[in-house]
């Protein structure tokens, strides 16, 4: 991949794609190129980085609102709302381990990415939260949707739209995104199962539960399931021990207290867990909850994969081979849900299909957008698909 340019400013991103535009010029985008080996390898002659649009342009705490450019790092922005008692809602990951980098990730990448933490289960995903967004789209024009107060209903939804869409429709420059209140205190309620089912079973009874659980994982090897509870300091305390009581048929629970919980779900959040190698390929496959440990047994078979589950059952975190092989083990297995290749070497990202192929009608509708937001197809050709 070509040096990255580094515009400082909104016009100035738009006059370089418009100039691309012209001459039908592919354009690879990234932030701070923290995700380069996820979905498929960009060939293009030129990067455009938005890592130097960087600064928290709006934070009112009051009206849980925050926006920011698309450059700012994820840890300046969550470091602010922490200052102020809150935090993102999605518990974004920043996966800076698992993908091998020393760059810091920024909040453009993390909305572009629809990149969700183990709250997703109770608080929704990325692209839930956004409230307004400001792009750059594949003619250089910028375009905005949204707004900065919560109750907007005005103009096109784009920013659904735009996040998730990995750079392929627009450039981000400036997100305005909902957070909320974060919780006083924390406490896990840890309880070892003999199986992956019955870890399952243990989520599934957690989250059924009245007491308000923001987080169930399933650890895999010596498997242990995992089922937080977050609020103030009493209410955790109460929760905690109903849902203990709750869950005896399954055995005794411990309960991990505040700053262990913390960390516990830190570590989810950014999948340690899972133990990869740097040598692994790895992937996300999300299907039902009750299909977690049936992929997890076939997958095992194939190729002994290294595994951990989140979202109740419901997302897998797969590690194993950077093979061919591996990877249509993985796309089996998924065939009721969905995947990603979230990690591999180039050879494998440009051979394989890296998500699901799209039904003909949503295939049709996707195809009509792109040729509305980047008629000329120079936005990070072929990242997602074949071009």
């Amino acid at each position: 991949m070509s040096a990255a340019l580094t515009p400082g400013n909104e016009a100035a991103i738009a006059a370089l794609v418009a100039e691309a535009a012209r001459h039908a010029e592919p354009i690879a985008v990234e932030g701070a190129g923290t995700k380069r080996a996820m979905l498929r390898p960009v060939q293009a002659a030129r990067t455009i980085s938005t890592r130097a649009l960087s600064g928290i342009t709006l934070h009112r705490p009051t009206e849980l609102i925050i926006s920011a450019r698309a450059g700012t790092p994820l840890a300046e922005i969550e470091a602010a709302l922490a200052a102020k008692g809150q935090m993102l809602i999605a518990e974004t990951p920043h996966l800076t381990t698992l993908m091998g980098v020393e760059a810091a990730p920024t909040i453009g990448g993390a909305v572009a990415a629809n990149l969700s933490g183990p709250r997703r289960i109770s608080g929704g995903a990325m692209r839930d939260h956004v409230m307004g967004i400001r792009f750059v789209n594949g003619s250089g024009e910028v375009l905005r949707s949204g707004g900065r107060v919560l109750k907007n209903v005005t103009g096109l939804d784009l920013c659904k739209l735009l996040a998730g869409s990995h750079g392929t429709l627009g450039i981000i420059t400036e997100v305005t995104l909902k957070v909320l209140p974060a919780p006083e205190a924390s406490a896990t309620l840890s309880l070892p199962v003999p199986d992956l089912e019955t870890g399952r079973r243990v989520l599934s009874a957690g989250l059924g539960s009245p007491f308000g659980v923001t987080g169930a994982a399933l650890l895999a090897d010596a498997p242990r399931a995992l089922l937080r509870i977050e609020d103030f300091s009493d209410s955790v305390a109460y929760r905690s021990e109903k849902l203990r009581e709750t869950l005896a048929e399954f055995g005794d629970a411990e309960i991990v207290p505040d700053a262990e919980s913390r960390a516990l779900w830190l570590a989810v959040r950014e999948a340690t867990p899972l133990g990869a190698a740097p040598s692994d390929a790895i992937w996300r496959v999300s299907v039902k909850p009750t299909e977690g440990p049936r992929v997890a047994a076939e997958l095992r078979a194939a190729f002994d994969a290294k595994l951990l589950l989140d979202w109740g059952g419901g997302l897998i975190w797969i590690a194993g081979p950077a093979t061919e092989g591996a990877h249509a083990a993985v796309m089996h297995a998924a065939d009721r849900g969905t995947f990603t290749l979230f990690r591999a070497p180039d050879a494998l990202r440009a051979a394989v299909a890296v998500i699901p192929p799209e039904p003909p009608p949503l295939a049709a509708i996707a195809r009509r957008v792109k040729a509305a937001l980047d008629p000329a197809g120079i936005l990070n050709p072929g990242r997602m698909r074949a071009a």
